[in-house]
């Protein structure tokens, strides 16, 4: 009995062998990041900010208020 269990068992690793390997193929992404791996461009690639002063963020600031206001008159007229 327990013979025939271990051949089950071998047959059943055999196709999710043969499973993992057609799902690899298809996404080869999956073989490097493990199953939290998000499509990316970039490939893992880690983007670091430099920091913006206060002034920056104060032109920043207004650049996009002022965006933001002729976006709501262009969406009036």
């Amino acid at each position: 009995m327990k013979e025939y269990a271990r051949r089950g068992a071998q047959a059943r690793v055999q196709e999710l062998t043969q499973e993992l390997a057609a799902i690899y193929r298809a996404f080869p992404g999956l073989r490097r990041g493990g199953a939290s791996a998000a499509p990316s461009s970039s490939a893992g690639a880690v983007r670091h900010r430099k920091p913006m002063s206060a002034a920056q963020r104060r032109e920043v600031s207004r650049r996009m208020k002022k965006y933001w206001a002729d976006r709501r008159k262009a969406s009036a007229k």
